[in-house]
């Protein structure tokens, strides 16, 4: 069986949605069941190319939407042929389905984010042209043979808003790279102590939050740091770093190799997680396959994946971050057993995660 494995754009460095994605492709290759393929256009800069205007947030963004839109729904439509299964790897790229057999595709929805201008409106207003945009990405998500979702929380929310049909819903959690394991030995750039977070800036991770409790955190430990993988600060990040004076104290690093990460984990004090929504979190298990104390917002979907091996703090509320997190840092007694983090991190593998999908695309095509 011949299967399509439809990538993001490597242009908009979406780690998560790549990683996923390669995982899968992976896997596959090894196994040799499915005949997959990397379908991927080459990203066509329009407004990017040009000197003045081409460094632009909005630049950027004109020619996403052109490529996604335009570019990446030609150049699929003439594959329908070369393949029996078409695997969409980011359900926001599902606007695809529309030149694709249906009836032979499936999508892969992480969370819902992209669909909250439609069904929250109130909490998440946006333009007209972004919900014209996003409910064709919704249309294309419902023509598909098979959904598949990471957590039960996220299979929650699809039928609170009846996005899908539960029929055709398959859970297929994320796994996590054997780079990530207690026994990494890789040099890391930075001197303990120090706290980390992995992850983009986007506004569901609360990097206001982070800033604030890191900043509470200094004042009592004027050694410690905090070690920030990935993301671009915003602007209103950036006059929060400049409010609170934290700028010397925080280490921003971006494109690490796995093992760094791994390493990082590894070392650290604590890794915080402190997002108000999340579809999964990789860095969570992750970061409990190398040994790592995590404290994360106390969120069903966190709680689901990491169970009782992290400690969890309300979304927001600094005071309760600060002191938990001290109380980890005076003792170690204070987390979960290493073991228990261990043990909760070992229940996923990227190997069951690919064998899940591809039973699911066998059954499709028999």
């Amino acid at each position: 069986m011949r299967a399509a494995l439809i990538f993001d754009y490597p242009e908009e460095q979406w780690h998560s949605m790549d990683l996923c994605a390669q995982m899968l492709l992976n896997y596959w290759r090894n196994d040799r069941t499915l005949q997959p393929d990397r379908i991927c256009p080459s990203f066509q800069h329009r407004l990017t190319r040009f000197p003045k205007i081409g460094s632009r947030k909005a630049a950027f963004n004109s020619d996403r939407l052109l490529n996604r839109f335009w570019d990446y729904p030609n150049y699929i439509k003439h594959m329908t042929t070369k393949f029996d299964v078409f695997h969409v790897c980011d359900h926001t790229y599902a606007q695809l389905v529309h030149e694709l057999p249906a009836d032979r595709t499936g999508v892969y929805c992480h969370d819902i984010d992209a669909f909250r201008s439609l069904v929250e409106p109130e909490q998440e207003p946006r333009p007209r042209w972004y919900r014209v945009m996003s409910q064709r990405i919704l249309d294309g998500l419902q023509k598909a043979a098979i959904v598949f979702y990471s957590t039960q929380a996220v299979r929650q929310q699809i039928e609170h808003y009846q996005l899908v049909d539960c029929d055709r819903l398959v859970h297929a959690p994320y796994g996590i790279s054997s780079e990530f394991s207690v026994d990494v030995d890789v040099a890391v750039p930075v001197k303990a102590p120090f706290v980390l977070h992995v992850g983009s800036c986007i506004p569901r991770k609360r990097i206001d939050v982070l800033l604030d409790v890191f900043a509470e955190l200094s004042q009592a430990d004027a050694e410690l740091h905090l070690v920030k993988v990935g993301g671009d600060w915003t602007s209103e990040q950036q006059q929060q770093l400049d409010r609170l004076n934290i700028r010397s104290k925080i280490i921003h690093l971006h494109n690490l190799p796995t093992a760094m990460i791994a390493a990082l984990y590894h070392r650290a004090e604590a890794v915080l997680v402190p997002s108000e929504a999340e579809g999964f979190g990789l860095p969570l298990i992750e970061a409990l396959a190398c040994g790592a104390i995590v404290v994360a917002s106390d969120l069903p979907v966190l709680r689901e994946v990491a169970g009782d091996a992290a400690l969890y703090c309300p979304v927001g509320e600094i005071s309760a971050w600060v002191k938990t997190i001290q109380a980890v840092l005076n003792n170690l007694d204070e987390a979960p057993e290493r073991s228990l983090r261990l043990v909760q991190a070992s229940q996923y593998s990227w190997q069951t995660h690919a064998e899940t999908i591809m039973q699911a695309y066998l059954r499709l095509g028999a």
